[in-house]
């Protein structure tokens, strides 16, 4: 699933990986604060723990073969590639990924990333980068529901 992001492009550094590194956040290079590390952190992680897919974050260059070049990072993100997705978002780019194996793809269709995606690049459009990854996610998790088995209180 692609999309070009129809907003201006937004300040941010490039190769930032994973909103749980807030050690990266404390030298200066990071493009969030701390605050904004904690909400996507909590946001990955409550999308991981409420589905039982593997979400994971990427942001930053994707080299001038998008699809390919997030097709790698999903590749290589760890843990079971078929229950993962991979959001990559690049700013400079103007350009969002969403790549799901192929068990998550069952759960997550293409249809429901692409609604995603249409929500996350309005928030940017609007100069709201963390919250448009974070409502991407809930919808992304609120689609692919709860995994078989797994009961809530």
């Amino acid at each position: 699933m692609t999309r070009s992001i129809e907003a201006t492009s937004h300040d941010t550094a490039t190769h930032t990986t994973a909103a749980s590194r807030t050690d990266e956040a404390e030298g200066g290079d990071s493009p969030f604060t701390l605050p904004e590390l904690s909400r996507l952190d909590e946001a990955l992680t409550m999308s991981s723990r409420e589905t039982g897919l593997r979400f994971t974050l990427y942001m930053g260059d994707l080299g001038q073969r998008t699809r390919s070049r997030a097709e790698e990072l999903h590749a290589t993100s760890g843990g079971d590639p078929a229950d993962s997705v991979l959001l990559a978002v690049s700013p400079g780019q103007r350009v969002v990924e969403v790549v799901t194996g192929h068990a998550a793809a069952r759960r997550l269709p293409d249809r429901a990333c692409a609604l995603a995606v249409l929500s996350m690049t309005n928030s940017f459009a609007a100069g709201d980068l963390v919250g448009g990854i974070v409502n991407g996610l809930r919808q992304m998790s609120d689609q692919a529901g709860h995994p078989r088995g797994l009961t809530t209180h």
